[in-house]
């Protein structure tokens, strides 16, 4: 009689580097056997989720950060990772029994149904995915509706479903009032609303600034605080300009509203400043002017949280990349030193941007990784 021994499972250290080189070389076959063989060797799903492809993905981030790999490279090894998700949720079991941890009550009620997506303009959904798998291993009912989820459509989805919590993800605080608005909206049918993701802040500051239920660092956190039952909001039909009272000034407004006429100026005033730019090719005059658009972007995202830190944050990180990429640092200078005079009648904007300015010259590297692409 032959017996069968399970394989011990790998250290997830590991795995993590079985996963990197696969993906390095874009074989999905490889990333998907060195997944789902740790799974048949004994390694939860939440671990494999969590602990190796949510840290190789934050690789991928800084590779691209760092001029390893491009776009077009860090696409392809996102759309690798999806389809590895996709493999390993189909051996979820698809109901934990009642009693267990997660969204299954003890009394044996129907588990808790929980909608899991991006704001409004939030393309970066793997954080999201891997969340919603770990909530259904836990035991939850989960919509997930994936990236770049209008507010209206959101709100229909609720009508039409119900459900006794949304679970709303961003990386990027350019996506902080499309965050707003639907907690806001999510609130005033009175369904609680938990956020995460980088966009809020490493300590959940901007969560607590928008009015959100509950935040969380991390997917195992969330699932933890969605078993608990976050309370249904207090006060649902409330007006979300009258938190944000330094909304009032029109800063943020007149900013937003002034975008196109801002990246035109800048860019036009780049060129008087650096002859070298009229040699430049159609593809670099778009890079430079995607470049400045962000650093409005981020403006208006730090006047609407009323932080200068969320700016100063965005610039030196900027500073890096463009540095990776052989762009001189004094070009960025030159860029805030213009929108700060073209700001002279806003004092919020003009202190966002000295601020800025004075963080390029004492933060030499990039203080955070992350992808605006």
């Amino acid at each position: 009689m032959t017996t069968h021994t399970r394989t011990s499972p790998p250290a997830l250290s590991t795995l993590r580097e079985r996963l990197w080189t696969a993906l390095e070389a874009r074989d999905e076959a490889a990333a998907g056997a060195a997944v789902l063989g740790a799974h048949d060797a004994g390694t939860s799903v939440e671990d494999l989720l969590l602990d190796v492809i949510g840290p190789v993905q934050a690789r991928v981030g800084v590779e691209w950060a760092t001029g390893r790999i491009g776009v077009a490279q860090e696409h392809a090894v996102t759309a690798i990772q999806d389809r590895v998700i996709a493999a390993l949720a189909h051996r979820t079991p698809s109901r934990p029994a009642p009693g267990g941890p997660g969204g299954v009550p003890e009394s044996g009620a129907a588990p808790r149904r929980v909608t899991v997506a991006c704001v409004d303009g939030e393309w970066h959904a793997l954080p999201a995915r891997l969340l919603a798998e770990v909530l259904r291993g836990r035991g939850f009912l989960v919509d997930y509706l994936g990236a770049h989820v209008p507010t209206p459509h959101l709100i229909a989805h609720l009508h039409q479903t119900g459900g006794d919590a949304v679970a709303l993800s961003a990386s990027l605080p350019l996506r902080l009032p499309t965050a707003h608005a639907a907690v806001t909206a999510v609130q005033a049918i009175g369904i609680p609303v938990l956020v995460g993701g980088a966009a809020f802040g490493p300590d959940g500051t901007y969560a607590r600034l928008l009015g959100a239920d509950g935040w969380a660092p991390d997917a195992r956190a969330a699932a933890t605080l969605l078993a608990d039952g976050p309370r249904r909001p207090e006060n649902p039909l409330r007006d979300p300009a009258g938190e944000l009272p330094h909304l009032s000034d029109q800063e943020y407004t007149l900013v937003t509203r002034s975008r196109t006429q801002l990246i035109r100026h800048v860019l036009r005033e780049l060129e008087g400043a650096f002859p070298a730019m009229a040699a430049y090719t159609e593809r670099q005059r778009e890079r430079t002017a995607e470049d400045i658009a962000h650093i409005v972007d981020f403006l208006a995202a730090s006047l609407y949280a009323d932080d200068a830190d969320l700016f100063t944050r965005f610039v030196t990180w900027t500073a890096g990349i463009l540095r990776a990429r052989g762009v001189p640092a004094h070009a960025l200078a030159a860029a805030l030193d213009l929108l700060t005079d073209a700001q002279r009648d806003f004092p919020r904007a003009r202190s966002h941007l000295v601020a800025g300015r004075r963080a390029l010259t004492r933060v030499p590297a990039p203080s955070a990784p992350g992808s605006p692409s």
